[in-house]
Parts: C-alpha cells; structure tokens; sequence
C-alpha cells in the first residue's frame, strides 16, 4: 500500500467519525423536526435540509452526540415554541430572539438542567412565566423583552441563583418586585422598563453587588429607593426615570466610580451624575491625549 493511499484511508477513517460522533438520538432529531414544523421551518431565511444529518443543521451545535445549541435568531421563524424542547437534556443555549412567535412561554424550557442562556426577545409571547425556576440553576441569561408576557414576576425567579443577566423590558408584568431578586447574587443587568409595575422597591438590593445596570424605567414603583443602592460600586447605567418614587435620594453618595448613564425624575441628581460623568469623560480624554504624545 502506498503512503499516499495511506493517508486518504486515514482522512476518510477521519471524516466518517466524525460523521458519526454527529449522530443525536432520534428522540432529540424528532424534537428538531418538532420545531421546524410548528415554526414554518421550510420558509425560513436559512432552512434546513432533513434529508442531512442535524449536525447540518443552520444554528445546531452538537457536542458528544447530544444538542447542546440552537442558535436561529432572526431567521424568519413563525409560529409556537413547541414544549418538547424542554426534552432536550443537553441543551445549554436557546436563542429564538428577533422572529415572530407566538404563543405561550414553554414552562419546559426552565426546567433544563443545563441551560445557561434563553433568548426569546422581539417576538409577540404571550401568557405568564412559570411558577418555579428551582431546575433552572445553570440559567446564566434570561431575556425576553419586546414580547406581550403578563401576570406578575414570580417568587419563584430567585431560585435561578445563577442569572446575570434579566432583560423583562417592554412586556405587561404587574404588582410589585419579588424580594426573591435580591437572591440573584451573581445579578449583573437587571432591565424592568416599560412594564406596569408598581409598589415599594422593598429588595435589599445592596446584595446585587455585581449589578452594572439597572433599568426600573417607565412603571409605577412608589415610595423611596432602598438606602443600600448607594452600595453598588459597579454600577454603569441607572435608569430610574417615569415611575412615582418618593426619592431616589439614595443615590446620592453611590459608592460606584463608573456611572456613565444616569436618568431619574430627580432633576438634582440628574446635573450632578451628568456633571461629574462629563468631568470624568474629560478626563479620560485628557489621559488618552497624554499617553499618545
């Protein structure tokens, strides 16, 4: 045998491995072809050929024979999310964000042990969230904003102890805060604007010590601001503006050096963060200035 056979035998050993390793369960297979077909799958901007092995598949990802991603943000899909995703064992990212579905909220989707990021944002969801987020402990990314979700935020949210991002922005949530957010330690990115929310903020959010931003924008929160945001040191953007607070005077000594984005009905706080976020942005400026001389 010559050592060039040699290596094409090796090669071709290689790609049908490979080809192999590919393969999911057939139970994981129908679930694909369950979103397809009740998405209009065969007018999507990219399709898939069922013919071909899912490993194929626009946006599927497969790791040791099991789907683990399902990327199809974007591309046409029309329809209900079915509930048999929830079936897929493996799944660790669900992005179906920027089409037009319709329908429910899949209970079944917090109920995976393994997913780490949801993206179900710019679509037309309706109903309620789920109760209980007790499985939904890898839950890193939850957004789900410009949909047309109500009822209230569950109690049951604080049990996804690791979220770091909650984007519920632009829906039709109502009643008051769950005090179970101030159990999201790892919190980063907590965006409420433009719901119907309302009541006193009585969260200890001085827990959130990660939070970068926080947007309450454009609800009907009452009452004063917890004294213990004035703890976050890490907040970048703050949005306070449209609701019925009393105060919102406890930002006034914030710990945090990094407020680039500061908007509230306080008109007082508002000149000052924009004065001193003007001072700072000079400053960088004139650092950059120094360094490329």
């Amino acid at each position: 045998m010559t050592k060039k056979l040699q290596l094409y035998l090796i090669a071709l050993l290689f790609v049908s491995s490979l080809s192999v390793m590919a393969k999911i369960p057939s139970k994981e297979k129908k679930i694909l072809i369950d979103l397809y077909e009740q998405t209009d799958g065969a007018y999507w901007i990219t399709t898939w050929d069922l013919e071909k092995e899912a490993n194929e598949w626009y946006g599927v990802k497969i790791e040791d024979d099991h789907v683990v991603e399902i990327n199809l943000h974007g591309n046409g899909l029309e329809g209900v999310i079915p509930n048999s995703l929830g079936k897929l064992e493996k799944l660790k990212v669900l992005n179906l964000a920027f089409n037009k579905l319709t329908g429910a909220f899949p209970v079944s989707l917090v109920q995976l042990h393994y997913l780490e990021i949801l993206k179900l944002e710019m679509n037309s969801l309706s109903g309620t969230l789920p109760e209980s987020f007790k499985k939904a402990t890898s839950l890193k990314e939850l957004t789900l904003f410009n949909n047309l979700l109500d009822g209230i935020i569950p109690e049951g949210i604080g049990a996804a102890k690791n979220l770091r991002i909650l984007n519920l922005s632009s829906n039709y949530f109502v009643g008051s805060l769950p005090n179970s957010i101030g159990n999201l330690k790892e919190l980063e990115s907590l965006e409420l604007f433009g719901n119907k929310l309302s009541g006193e903020i009585t969260i200890d959010l001085g827990n959130l010590k990660n939070l970068r931003e926080l947007v309450l924008s454009f609800n009907g929160f009452e009452g004063s601001l917890p004294k213990s945001v004035g703890t976050l040191s890490n907040l970048e953007l703050v949005q306070l503006q449209g609701n019925d607070f009393n105060s919102v005077r406890a930002f006034l000594y914030t710990s945090s050096q990094d407020l680039a984005t500061f908007d509230s009905d306080d008109e007082f706080l508002n000149i000052k963060f924009g004065d001193e976020i003007r001072y700072q942005s000079r400053l960088a400026d004139t650092k950059f200035e120094d360094a490329i001389e």
